[in-house]
């Protein structure tokens, strides 16, 4: 539904008294002051000059209890004494942010018979049969005003923003009565906010931002055990002007890309790893044919897109470098075609000693990431370190926290992959990462770096670079590095097994049973793999068979798809979808074998890594207690 211009605008005046002041005693949360640094001796307290022009109010003078946001806001710290741009940015933007809530709860008052029922109990005519429903329907109509105010603030104001980031704690003065009373509430606490928080310009923004961030989030906390908001949660209501969807209690954010600092890398770059090369290429593309209107990707349609993945291996394999080259291919794929594009890292220095906080963070992150207005790729770099594993003592409440989020966020009962984004987990210790966590990632590829002699001399040939006399000698520089062939050799080293446990699995398999050509065949082999390693569950299948579907995507977008957006990527949905299947390659069992050793040789890397760790920590262990017994035998002779 359209939410008229002008039903917003009638709405102004009583906005702008809001903002201009209005009386507010506090009934949950409890005023808080900035606290005063400290001094040296000597000097005073007062805060800078400010201009006493007449008619210019720099400073509020009402008793606590009142509320002057205006006054508030233009006595931001960083100013001349005047009224500057960002500053009536944020005012116009508050003025437009209650308007529009104010109109959204007037909507919803006709849609439910509020309305009606308000104008009953002005007159005296509220029967008491209907007392109940018509304060279910102010707590309803309160919260979806105060989350619409919230989201509002946060789609216009995004435009404003800079890399300064507040952490404003929580919300407390979330008050239910009616709309106009919680707007009071909201309002009282953000001038508590941003008494407390604003010591610049730059801050200004970014504290009414992560302000808004948390209003939102606590009322649809509230909004999910409140009745009678049908009218709302399942409504969409657009504002023109802005450009602003309203879709119930769903968060709206603007399209905007992030600039990226990082220094790209070229497929050619990549020495080795051609699996993993191979598949980070084929990802990039495939986020490219994610359909902006519809939100939704042909490829997560059709089966065969990677939303979460992994990679491990030793120290200096190439991990970051296959970061940079994937992000640089879809940087440069969303520039062609006019996409906004968003990169985020998680990385260690996010787990915050305070409660809840690194979990916040991580759920930050993700939302950026997942936002199906931008296509998005995250990276958690050394998970091992990030995420705690749970049966680990020694695994920080942060690290647990981090780890929760990612495993409702990666495959939770909430989660939909729509195909516009992709998640990256790297690591030189997969061992130690949550085995719930690891298996969330839909496929997995082995980070080994440079292998054969080839790959040794290119990997030197290129780091070298061209200042330099030494002849090449009797080698063409990456012709053992053509990615075609490369893939072909790398999966058909999975036709069997490369781990030893696995290896005897599969030959008692073998021995019993014969060829592995059938589906039953193919399933006593995956029951004879759990019967050895308990952890291998239906999850593991199902990373299996979603693996194979890829496999049955591998196959060559044209260059020109994604080069001339027209031919592809600007066509109608379904025309890219059937543009998309004509490709599709069919499964075979070759397919499914290498899929199932691929993974399982993965696992089993994994688990045999972890009990030698454990055992070599037992083993050092048992020395330091035979030789302190031997020591105190020696001392009591």
């Amino acid at each position: 539904m359209e939410l008229r211009e002008t039903d917003i605008r009638t709405h102004y005046p009583a906005a702008l008294a809001m903002l201009e002041g209005f009386d507010h005693t506090p009934r949950i949360a409890s005023a808080r002051t900035r606290p005063e640094p400290e001094r040296s001796t000597g000097l005073g307290s007062r805060r800078k000059f400010r201009s006493t022009t007449p008619g210019l109010v720099t400073r509020s003078t009402a008793r606590p209890e009142g509320v002057r946001l205006v006054e508030r806001i233009q006595s931001a710290e960083g100013g001349d004494g005047l009224v500057s741009p960002l500053q009536a940015t944020v005012c116009q933007c508050l003025r437009r942010s209650i308007s529009i809530a104010l109109a959204v709860g007037e909507a919803f008052s006709g849609a439910t018979g509020l309305d009606a029922l308000k104008r009953e109990n002005l007159e005296g005519r509220l029967g008491q049969a209907r007392s109940m429903e018509f304060s279910e329907l102010l707590t309803a109509e309160a919260l979806a005003v105060l989350h619409t105010f919230a989201n509002a603030t946060t789609y216009i104001l995004s435009t404003s923003a800079s890399e300064a980031a507040v952490e404003v704690g929580g919300v407390d003065e979330i008050l239910t009565d009616n709309a106009h009373l919680g707007l009071h509430g909201a309002l009282w606490e953000l001038d508590q906010v941003l008494e407390r928080f604003v010591d610049s310009e730059e801050a200004l923004v970014a504290t009414c931002l992560a302000y808004a961030e948390m209003l939102m989030e606590k009322v649809a906390l509230r909004a999910r055990t409140a009745p009678r908001l049908e009218a709302f949660a399942e409504a969409t209501y657009r504002v023109e002007a802005d450009n602003f969807l309203i879709q119930g209690f769903a968060p709206s954010r603007r399209a905007r890309g992030t600039s990226l600092s990082m220094q790209f890398k070229k497929p050619e770059e990549v020495i080795g790893n051609h699996i993993a090369k191979h598949q980070a290429m084929r990802l990039a593309r495939m986020l490219m044919a994610y359909d902006f209107g519809r939100k939704l990707n042909p490829f997560a349609e059709l089966g065969g897109f990677i939303f979460t993945f992994m990679g491990d291996g030793q120290p200096g394999t190439g991990k970051t470098t296959l970061i940079q080259m994937m992000a640089g291919l879809i940087h440069g794929y969303c520039e062609t075609a006019g996409y906004p594009f968003r990169y985020r890292n998680f990385s260690i220095d996010q787990i915050d000693s305070y409660q809840g906080k690194s979990g916040r963070n991580a759920r930050a992150f993700v939302n950026d990431i997942l936002d199906p207005n931008v296509i998005g790729f995250g990276t958690l770099d050394d998970i091992d370190q990030i995420a705690g594993k749970r049966s680990d003592s020694r695994s920080s409440t942060g690290q647990q926290e981090v780890t929760a989020v990612l495993m409702e966020a990666f495959a939770g009962a909430g989660t939909v992959v729509r195909g516009n984004c992709t998640f990256g987990m790297f690591s030189n210790y997969p061992e130690n990462v949550d085995d719930a966590l690891r298996q969330r990632a839909g496929t997995r590829f082995l980070v080994d770096g440079p292998q054969t002699r080839e790959d040794y001399i290119d990997i030197l040939h290129l780091l070298l670079g061209g200042n330099h006399g030494i002849p090449l000698g009797d080698h063409d520089p990456n012709s053992t590095q053509e990615i075609r062939k490369a893939v072909t050799q790398s999966f058909q080293r999975h036709e069997r097994p490369q781990e030893d446990t696995l290896r005897r699995v599969w030959e008692s398999v073998k021995s019993e049973g014969g060829t592995l050509d059938t589906v039953a065949s193919l399933g006593r082999y995956l029951k004879a793999i759990q019967l050895v390693d308990q952890r291998f569950t239906g999850r593991a299948v199902k990373n299996i068979t979603d693996a194979v579907k890829v496999r049955a995507m591998d196959f060559d977008m044209p260059d020109e798809w994604v080069e001339e957006p027209e031919l592809f990527l600007f066509r109608p949905y379904g025309e890219k979808l059937a543009m998309i299947d004509e490709l599709r390659r069919p499964i075979t069992v070759e397919m499914v074998i290498q899929e199932i050793n691929r993974y399982a040789d993965s696992e089993f890397r994994y688990s045999e890594a972890s009990d030698e760790a454990a055992i070599s920590a037992a083993v050092r262990e048992m020395g330091r207690m035979e030789e302190a017994r031997r020591r105190h035998s020696e001392r009591r002779s």
